[in-house]
C-alpha cells in the first residue's frame, strides 16, 4: 500500500519460521522482521504480565561497522534501541490480558536501514502484524506513526532530514478513535496544537489498520484461550479468588481508607497487612501451595481495584488529596559544595537531586549507532538504586527503565537549551532518585531545570512536569488525577507525563492500561496538566527565578578566539607535537575547529591565560615596528637568526646588529642569547628582517659607509630570512 507518499509493503511465510508468526515490513528501503514467541508455560507468583520487547539494532542494516578498534560486533543494546524496545512495548502491551502470566517475547530486527526512514515506524507496524496473525491472545491490531510539522503543515512519517526542520516529533499508537500511545518532543508548543498534531496522526493510521485486518483475514490463526481453562487447578483458583477478593472487599474501611495514607511506607504497610492476612486465610483453608503463590502475586490488583472504585465513586484518593491537588513541593539549590550546579526537587515521597557537570567542547558524547552519527552535548542521566523504592537488592547499573525516564527528562530541557554559539560548554546532567513514589521522571525534569539555573548555564526559560492519571471502568466512567502516585496506577489506569514551559509543551510520554483514551479524555488531560505545570513553576521560580550570572569558581571557564584557518597547522603541528606540548604545560584543553575557532577550557585562570598566549604567539602575524625579546638560535656569517615566536625567526643581518662595525656575528653573539630586537620589515617572500642596532641610540659621530660588494646567501626558519648585498655603516 502507498502511505505518506511512500510504499509499505509486508512479507510473511519466507524468515524465521519457527516462530508463531514472523514478517518482515518494508518502508521505502528500510526492512524490519518481526518474530513472536509465547512460552507453553506460565510464570506463578509474578503480580505483572511478562512481556519482553526488544529492538536489535544492526550496524549491518545502515553499512557500517562499529568504530571501536577492539570491538568489531553488537553487544549491549545501544540506548536508541533500549529506547525504541519501550516505545514499542507500551503501544502493544495495553491490549493483552493483565492476568496472562505466560511469557511473551517480541523481537524486532533492523535487516536494512535507508537513512531516510526511521525504523521504529515500520517496526511497531510489524508487531501489530505479526500479533495479530498468531495464535498469541492480543485484542489488536493497532498501528502507529510518526508526525512532524513543516512550515507550519502537519505530515506523517517525515524523512529524517526533514524531523531536524520540524518544531515537532510526535508518534501516536492506537486506532483514529482511540489513543493507546504517544511519545513526543516538542519546541514549546501550545497544548491545543499539539492535540491537532495527535489527532492528524491517528486519523492517518486509518488506512494501516485496514491493510492489517486484511492481511489478518487472509493468514490470520486462531487465538488460544488462556484463561477459560476447565482444569480442576484452574476451576480451584476462580474459586479460591473469590473468597480473597470477598475478603479484601471487607477490609475496604477499615484497612484502606481508615485513615489518608500519604506516604509509600504507610502504603506498603497496608499491602503487607492484607498480604499477611490473606496468607492465613489460606493457610487455614489448606489451600495448594501453588494456587497460595498465585493469588498472593495479585494481592496490589485486589487493592488497586477498590482504589479506583472509591475514586470514581466519591473522588476519593487514598492520601486525601483531591483529583487537582499536586503533592507537597519542596526546592533546593546549590546543596552541594564543589559542583558546577545542583537541585533538589521533592514531590511528596519522590525526592530527586540533580547535579550539573560542565565540561569543554571536545566533552561531546560521540553517536555511533546504526541511525545516528554526530556528536551530543548536553545529556542527561538518570540513577535509581533498591533504596529509592525503600527496598533491597543488587546494584547492576542502569536497566531500561533508568535509561527511558533519563531520556524523556533530557528530550523536555532541550528546547529551551542555549546554543553552541552562545553556551559553547557540554553539559552532564544527572539525577539521583533519592526517593520513588510516582513520577521521578517529572521529578527529574525538575530537578535538572533547578540545577542548570544554579550552575548559570543561560536556559531559555524554566521547565516543569507532570504525571497525569486516571481512574476509569468497562462501563466507560473515568476521572482523571492529577499527579499519580503507586497504587493508583492501577487496571483502568493511565501514566500520562507531559512537560513543559509556562507558553508551551517540550515533551510527552504516555501509557496506558485501558484499550484506548478517547479524545475528550485526552483534551482534558492538556488542561489540567498545564494548570498544575504552572503550580510547580510558580514553586520552582520562588527558589530560583533565573540561572544565575556567574558560574560556581569550580566549574571551567571557556574563552573562544579566531585564528587563521591557515594557521591552525602551526598550533597543532607535526603528530600534534605542539599542541600537546601547551596542553601538558598549562592543564588546559584546546578545541580547534576547520573555521578557525579556538575554544581553549580551564578551570585554572593562569593556566587558561599561559594558554591563550601560546595560541597567539603561534598564530601571531609578524608586522614591521613590533618589538621582540628573542633568542638567537643559529649564526652564520652574514647575521644572527633569531627566534622571536614559537616557529618564528627573523634574521638580524650582521649590518644591524650594532651602530659599530662587526665583521662576523660570532664576535659579539652566542646561541642562546636573549636579545631585543625590532621588525625592520617583512619582504615580498614573507621573511622577517630584524635589527638590534634600531633599538640604541645611533652615535653622534656616526658616520654611514658605503655598501661592501659581498653577496650573502642562506634562509631561515618558518618564514624567517636575510637581506644580501648590502653593508652598514660604521661609527668613527
Amino acid at each position: 500500500m502507498e502511505w505518506g507518499g511512500k510504499t509499505l509493503s509486508v512479507e510473511m511465510g519466507k524468515l524465521a519460521l519457527l516462530t508463531q508468526a514472523s514478517c518482515t515490513v518494508r518502508y521505502g528501503d528500510t526492512v524490519i522482521l518481526a518474530t513472536v514467541v509465547m512460552s507453553s508455560n506460565t510464570r506463578d507468583g509474578i503480580d505483572f504480565f511478562p512481556l519482553m520487547v526488544n529492538f536489535e539494532e544492526k550496524l549491518y542494516a545502515a553499512g557500517k561497522i562499529k568504530g571501536s578498534r577492539f570491538i568489531k560486533r553488537e553487544g549491549k543494546a545501544s540506548e536508541e534501541a533500549v529506547l525504541w524496545g519501550r516505545l514499542i512495548d507500551r503501544a502493544i502491551r495495553p491490549l493483552f490480558n493483565e492476568e496472562m502470566r505466560n511469557d511473551v517475547q517480541v523481537i524486532l530486527t533492523a535487516l536494512s536501514f535507508d537513512k531516510e526512514n526511521d525504523s521504529q515506524i515500520p517496526a511497531m507496524v510489524a508487531a501489530s502484524i505479526a500479533l495479530s496473525v498468531s495464535p498469541i491472545p492480543w485484542n489488536g491490531p493497532i498501528a502507529g506513526v510518526r508526525v512532524g510539522r513543516l512550515n507550519g503543515a502537519w505530515v506523517i512519517n517525515p524523512a529524517l532530514s526533514d524531523r531536524e526542520k520540524s518544531d515537532a516529533d510526535l508518534v501516536v499508537a492506537g486506532t483514529p478513535d482511540k489513543l493507546i500511545m504517544v511519545e513526543a518532543g516538542c519546541k514549546e508548543i501550545p497544548e491545543g496544537e499539539v492535540l491537532e498534531g495527535m489527532q492528524f496522526g491517528a486519523h492517518n493510521l486509518a488506512p494501516v489498520l485496514d491493510f492489517i485486518k486484511k492481511i489478518q483475514s487472509e493468514v490470520g490463526q486462531t487465538k488460544i484461550n488462556l484463561l477459560d481453562s476447565t482444569s480442576e487447578q484452574e476451576l480451584k483458583l476462580k474459586e479460591v479468588e473469590e473468597e480473597v477478593k470477598a475478603f479484601v472487599a471487607g477490609h475496604v474501611n477499615d484497612w484502606i481508607f481508615d485513615t489518608p495514607k500519604k506516604s509509600r511506607l504507610e502504603r506498603v504497610v497496608m499491602t503487607v497487612q492484607f498480604s499477611n492476612a490473606i496468607a492465613e486465610l489460606l493457610k487455614s483453608k489448606e489451600v495448594d501451595e501453588t494456587i497460595t503463590k498465585i493469588i498472593l502475586g495479585r494481592v496490589k490488583l485486589y487493592i488497586e481495584k477498590h482504589i479506583t472504585e472509591r475514586i470514581l465513586e466519591k473522588e476519593q484518593r487514598l492520601d486525601g488529596r483531591s483529583l487537582t491537588e499536586i503533592r507537597e513541593l519542596y526546592n533546593e539549590v546549590g546543596l552541594l559544595p564543589r559542583t558546577h550546579g545542583s537541585g533538589l526537587f521533592m514531590r511528596g515521597d519522590t525526592q530527586v537531586l540533580s547535579v550539573v557537570t560542565l565540561g569543554s567542547p571536545g566533552d561531546v558524547q560521540t553517536m555511533d549507532t546504526m541511525e545516528e552519527n554526530g556528536t551530543k552535548r548536553y545529556m542527561h542521566h538518570y540513577n535509581d538504586t533498591p533504596a529509592t523504592y525503600g527496598e533491597c537488592g543488587p546494584l547492576r547499573g542502569p536497566g531500561n527503565r533508568a535509561i527511558g525516564h533519563g531520556a524523556l527528562a533530557e528530550r523536555a530541557l532541550i528546547p529551551v537549551l542555549p546554543s553552541e554559539a552562545e553556551f559553547p560548554y557540554t553539559v552532564r546532567v544527572v539525577s539521583e532518585v533519592l526517593g520513588s513514589n510516582g513520577s521521578s521522571s517529572m521529578a527529574s525534569t525538575c530537578g535538572s531545570t533547578l540545577s542548570l539555573m544554579d550552575a548559570g548555564v543561560p536556559i531559555k526559560k524554566p521547565v516543569a512536569g507532570i504525571a497525569m492519571g486516571l481512574a476509569s471502568d468497562k462501563k466507560g466512567n473515568w476521572k482523571l488525577l492529577t499527579d499519580l502516585q503507586d497504587v493508583e496506577d492501577g487496571p483502568g489506569g493511565m501514566d500520562f507525563k507531559i512537560t513543559g514551559t509556562r507558553d508551551g509543551v517540550t515533551a510527552m510520554q504516555m501509557d496506558t492500561k485501558t484499550d484506548g483514551l478517547n479524545w475528550e479524555l485526552v483534551k482534558e488531560t492538556f488542561k489540567r496538566s498545564k494548570e498544575a505545570r504552572l503550580q510547580i513553576l510558580d514553586a520552582m521560580e520562588k527558589v530560583i527565578a533565573e540561572p544565575r550570572k556567574e558560574m560556581s569558581q569550580y566549574a571551567p571557564r571557556i574563552v573562544t578566539i579566531m585564528i587563521d584557518p591557515e594557521k591552525i597547522r602551526d598550533v597543532i603541528g607535526p603528530g600534534g607535537k605542539i599542541i600537546n606540548k601547551i596542553i601538558d604545560e598549562t592543564g588546559a584543553t584546546i578545541d580547534i575547529e576547520q573555521t578557525g575557532r579556538v575554544l581553549v577550557t580551564s578551570s585554572d585562570a593562569v593556566g587558561l591565560q599561559k594558554a591563550l598566549d601560546k595560541i597567539k604567539e603561534l598564530t601571531h602575524e609578524v608586522t614591521a615596528g613590533e618589538i621582540y625579546e628573542g633568542t638567537v638560535a643559529r649564526l652564520e656569517d652574514f647575521g644572527a637568526f633569531v627566534n622571536i615566536l614559537p616557529g618564528k625567526d627573523g634574521l638580524v643581518h650582521v649590518s644591524e646588529i650594532a651602530w659599530t662595525r662587526t665583521d662576523k656575528p660570532s664576535d659579539v653573539l652566542k646561541i642562546g642569547d636573549k636579545v631585543k630586537v625590532v621588525v625592520r620589515e617583512i619582504d615580498n617572500l614573507g621573511r622577517v628582517n630584524l635589527s638590534i642596532r634600531a633599538l640604541t641610540d645611533k652615535p653622534a659621530d656616526y658616520v654611514e659607509q658605503p655598501p661592501r660588494e659581498r653577496s650573502f646567501g642562506g634562509g631561515g626558519r618558518s618564514g624567517g630570512g636575510f637581506r644580501g648585498g648590502h653593508g652598514g655603516g660604521r661609527g668613527r
